[in-house]
């Protein structure tokens, strides 16, 4: 399996730490936003299933820019061999 040493920035974290805290936010969005806090100080790698969440995420139109920019974070974050 291929390390990507890619880690979430400060800012992404604290966008994604309000999101969780959201009482507004979907379940998408904080599904993500989740997967982002989850590798901002670990070697953690984003999951197959996490993956095409995201990617669907992007290809949507129905979804806020700051969603996009976690699905954008979290396939960044991807394992490069799947």
């Amino acid at each position: 399996m291929a390390f990507n040493s890619k880690k979430t920035s400060s800012t992404l974290a604290s966008q994604a730490a309000a999101t969780l805290q959201d009482n507004n936010a979907s379940k998408v969005a904080k599904s993500l936003a989740g997967s982002v806090l989850s590798q901002v100080q670990s070697s953690n790698q984003t999951g197959k299933g996490m993956e095409t969440t995201a990617s669907k995420v992007l290809s949507s139109s129905k979804y806020s820019d700051q969603t996009k920019a976690f699905a954008a974070s979290v396939v960044a974050q991807s394992n490069k061999t799947r």
